[in-house]
């Protein structure tokens, strides 16, 4: 599960992918997909949240790593390429690494 906490020292990623609206739930299901099979199964992985824009031409992922070396790992796993061409097929992306500065909540 998701948790946002600064000084958690997670790396966060944030890819926001631009899509063709008819592509949107296709490439929805890949990147659910890719999750299940794969990035749950990668040392370091904590989470991913998949987002959907309501206009239909973006799809966000949000997904923590335990660190920069996990993430970077997972790039480079023969297992996890197939995935990330199929998502590069069908829209562009641009991720973003992060970390938490703050955190914030109505309570």
């Amino acid at each position: 599960m998701s948790t946002i906490e600064k000084d958690r020292n997670i790396l966060t990623l944030i890819n926001v992918f631009a899509v063709a609206p008819d592509k949107q739930q296709e490439l929805v299901a890949l990147l659910i997909d890719a999750t299940q099979q794969t990035m749950k199964r990668l040392p370091g992985f904590i989470s991913a949240n998949i987002h959907c824009s309501l206009d239909g031409k973006k799809a966000v992922n949000y997904a923590q790593w335990e660190s920069m070396a996990d993430f970077e790992a997972m790039r480079k796993n023969p297992e996890a390429r197939p995935h990330m061409q199929a998502a590069a097929a069908l829209a562009q992306f641009d991720p973003i690494l992060c970390e938490v500065s703050n955190a914030l909540s109505a309570e």
